[in-house]
């Protein structure tokens, strides 16, 4: 997997408007009537993943239903737009269509949602997401000449139900973007449909389609939990450190201008109204390519291009170079006679420049950091503008930035030495026993999935010479998934706090858990010692993943067991597999003599 770029992540919530059936036309054409096009064209899409993410349980014929429903409603539109109904905000619209489907509010235990009117139904519905998919059943594959065959067949439907799928398993993931996924999808198939080996075709491309939905959904899922939980101010802080990297020629009066249509795009996306963000996001890409000649000399070739490929040449941009004329250091902030009184005049304006000039001189820390600086600074002002020389005091903030920056630095550094010194596998059964124990709550494929992505984030960066900014912003990106998204998630009084006390330090709080003594375990893990011969046949991902599990429920059961004998069960397990699946009867052998040893020791 290559790195993943933060820098490209918040591009991602940008620019993946451009796909499946939108026009083709070159910049001049007027955006918001494509935008409109776009959304018309494309509202049976759209009104799937919209009711595959609130309902997740629904049926595709269930769906279907309201698909037919909403593209009547648009045509109806279309021919006059005068009539009352047309007026609704299209999210509106759709959850009233939803509740009027008959039998389904009760049939989901939506109806209580139904009985509310306005931002409380749509909070209502928002809440109704579930972010552990273990309820659903496993994700239909089909043989690839079946599935091309079936494309070929009805190709509407064939990708209708690929939408229905993948949005009621990534229920917090924006619309546009699983429409750029539903499109690669549809190239994917076209292409591999026509090749000799199509497995083969369709096992390598579908590779960076999931990545990339992966890396999407991370980002979105960490922003929105931001949003919520901690309010505008820290998301529009996040949006500044990035965008100031980026784009680090942009004057802050600019990129002031485009935090607004940024933000204002937000609630829409995190929310999950669908054509509300499609809107914000083709704003704030207007809004750059227009103003590009005072944001970035690195995208003047994506801005000439048609809409489709506009997005994408952005997101793979490089950061644009540092003006020469740039100082190290931004005397303004720390030299000054002054800042106190600038402060006070203006303190959301003022820390807003503060941060976008340390990050646009900062490209080497990550996101997270540039967010521990703002907030060590405001801490520092808040002690030094009550003494009796003020100018004295903050003087000395870089020595203060530098101490916050080394902390984290030692932090990624023994990160690192321990993916080195235990190799993949180990580092993997070392987070999901330490990610067990302070989160036993969580369901056993949350831990399996969070101890991966850690894996993940340093066998990712901890080679690579942008270590430090790497590991943190991709370790982070995993403390989000964890946090999750809604506010009213409780995991236990340890992880809520770090979730939910600052968002810039829960890396370091996290740090310092310890395991769950609140945590009163099961008396048992029903089948949990029980073996049988399908552990024979499964392939080796399959099996890898039931180990995992196994590692996961046993730490469960036994939370107060040392990390040694929580490994030496599973070097047992391994062992029992390995002595049944050669013996003569497998699953007496299950049964009879190796898996009750196990339990035994237990």
């Amino acid at each position: 997997m290559k790195q993943l770029k933060l820098t490209g992540f918040v591009i991602f919530l940008f620019f993946l408007t451009e796909s499946l059936t939108l026009s083709t036309k070159p910049q001049d054409v007027d955006d918001v009537s494509i935008t409109q096009k776009f959304i018309q064209e494309n509202v049976g899409y759209i009104t799937i993943i919209i009711f595959a993410q609130y309902i997740q349980e629904a049926s595709f014929e269930e769906v279907e239903t309201l698909v037919k429903t909403m593209t009547e409603y648009r045509d109806k539109c279309l021919a006059d737009m005068t009539l009352p109904e047309c007026s609704e905000l299209a999210n509106d619209v759709l959850l009233e269509n939803i509740c009027a489907l008959e039998g389904l509010p009760q049939k989901h235990n939506f109806s209580h949602c139904c009985s509310k009117v306005d931002l409380e139904k749509k909070l209502c519905f928002f809440h109704h997401k579930k972010a552990d998919v273990g309820f659903l059943p496993p994700l239909p594959t089909l043989d690839p000449e079946e599935k091309c065959q079936t494309y070929k067949n009805n190709r509407e439907s064939f990708l209708n139900n690929y939408i229905y799928e993948v949005s009621r398993r990534n229920p917090f993931v924006f619309a546009p973007t699983l429409l750029t996924v539903a499109a690669r999808f549809e190239e994917m198939t076209k292409t591999c449909c026509e090749e000799q080996d199509k497995a083969n075709c369709f096992r390598t491309k579908a590779e960076p389609v999931i990545q990339y939905l992966k890396a999407s959904s991370s980002f979105q899922k960490n922003v929105c939990g931001a949003l919520i939980k901690f309010g505008l101010q820290v998301l529009e802080s996040i949006n500044i450190a990035i965008l100031s990297q980026k784009f680090p020629k942009i004057e802050f009066k600019e990129l002031t201008s485009l935090l607004e249509d940024v933000s204002s795009k937000y609630d829409g996306c995190c929310e999950g109204d669908a054509v509300q963000c499609i809107r914000g996001r083709s704003k704030v890409m207007s809004h750059i390519c227009l103003k590009q000649d005072s944001i970035s000399s690195k995208i003047k070739e994506c801005c000439e291009k048609k809409i489709p490929e506009r997005g994408e040449c952005i997101i793979s941009s490089n950061k644009d170079d540092r003006p020469k004329d740039l100082s190290l250091r931004e005397a303004k902030f720390t030299e000054s006679e002054n800042v106190c009184e600038e402060r006070d005049a203006n303190q959301t304006s003022f820390m807003a420049e503060f941060l976008y000039e340390y990050s646009r001189r900062h490209p080497e820390l990550s996101t997270p950091e540039l967010l521990r600086i703002a907030g060590v600074y405001e801490d520092l002002l808040k002690e030094c503008c009550h003494t009796e020389n003020p100018p004295d005091c903050y003087r000395h903030a870089e020595h203060r930035f530098n101490e916050t920056t080394e902390k984290s630095l030692k932090i990624v550094q023994r990160e690192c030495e321990r993916s080195q010194n235990l190799g993949k596998e180990d580092l993997k059964y070392y987070y999901l026993i330490k990610l067990t124990k302070i989160a036993p709550q969580l369901s056993t494929e949350e831990l399996t999935f969070l101890g991966k992505e850690m894996v993940t984030a340093l066998t990712t960066c901890c080679t690579l010479s942008e270590e430090f900014a790497c590991v943190d912003n991709l370790m982070d990106l995993v403390l989000g998934e964890l946090c999750g998204i809604n506010e009213n998630r409780n995991i236990n009084p340890d992880v809520d706090h770090c979730c939910k006390t600052n968002f810039a330090f829960r890396r370091s709080c996290f740090e310092g858990l310890e395991a769950d003594k609140a945590y009163v375990p099961p008396s048992t893990f029903q089948g949990l010692f029980t073996f049988h011969t399908d552990l024979c046949q499964a392939h080796k991902e399959e099996l890898q993943r039931k180990k995992d599990r196994f590692l996961v429920n046993v730490v469960k059961l036994k939370p107060e067991l040392p990390d040694v004998e929580l490994r030496s069960l599973l070097t047992d397990f391994t062992n029992v597999v390995v002595k049944c699946c050669q013996a003569e009867g497998p699953e007496a052998c299950f049964n009879e003599e190796v898996g009750p040893k196990v339990a035994a020791k237990c």
